[in-house]
């Protein structure tokens, strides 16, 4: 049974203050406890230097589940529904990779 990483990349638009970003980043930290299936979690605002790379993508999120059907029951989890919701406006683009860890 593998373990699956998830990865996300947050692209917010120009109307986002830098205390909504850092409400945002906290959030997704108070996942590790209170969804089933977390490993590990790690969050945090982009701060690389390859400005060329980031095109706008400023907060990032990984997370290590234990298996797939961790992974596959997070999405629903109430308490990623509601970090879901707060997003709602605030968005211009995201990507999410999700793959086992080898």
């Amino acid at each position: 049974m593998s373990m699956y990483e998830h990865l996300v990349a947050f692209k917010f638009n120009d109307g986002i203050t830098p205390a909504k970003r850092q409400e945002l980043l906290d959030q997704l930290l108070a996942f590790r406890g209170r969804i089933p299936g977390i490993v590990d979690l790690s969050a945090g605002i982009n701060v690389t230097e390859e400005a060329e790379n980031v095109h706008g993508f400023t907060l990032g999120l990984r997370v290590t589940f234990e298996d797939r059907a961790s992974l596959q029951a997070y999405g629903p989890h109430p308490v990623h529904q509601a970090f879901v919701k707060s997003l709602d406006g605030l968005l211009d683009n995201v990507i999410v990779v999700d793959y086992p860890k080898v």
